[in-house]
């Protein structure tokens, strides 16, 4: 299940993922405000939590996040991905050099600090 998160800049996006993702999840609820975000702010951030009980997601829904992260490549300001998930970090910084934006991984005990990092002008 993807949800929406408030309390986030006007030029953000926030989204916690957990349990087992599906494409219809990128469907309802992350493409829908990534695209409303972006037809009002040149630039936008990125908070994305991966909760905990996260237990994977569907090829189909690995697609749409490739898909909509690239679709919108140049429009991201900056990136921050908030998990404990070892895999998930790993990933992020192992690939997250080929991405032309600012990506940090934060651990859940330090969300707080991640929404003030997202917050910073880039």
């Amino acid at each position: 299940m993807i949800e929406l998160l408030g309390g986030f800049p006007a030029d953000a996006v926030a989204f916690r993922g957990s349990g087992f993702l599906t494409k219809e999840d990128y469907d309802r609820v992350l493409v829908p405000a990534v695209e409303e975000a972006l037809k009002t702010h040149e630039g936008v951030k990125v908070y994305y939590e991966i909760a905990s009980d996260f237990s994977g997601m569907s090829p189909a829904a690995m697609w749409e996040d490739f898909r909509v992260g690239m679709q919108h490549l140049s429009r991201w300001k900056r990136v921050a991905v908030v998990t404990d998930v070892p895999w998930i970090g790993q990933m992020v910084q192992m690939f997250g050099f080929m991405i032309p934006v600012t990506i940090r991984v934060f651990a859940i005990a330090d969300a707080a600090e991640a929404r003030v990092w997202l917050g910073q002008d880039s």
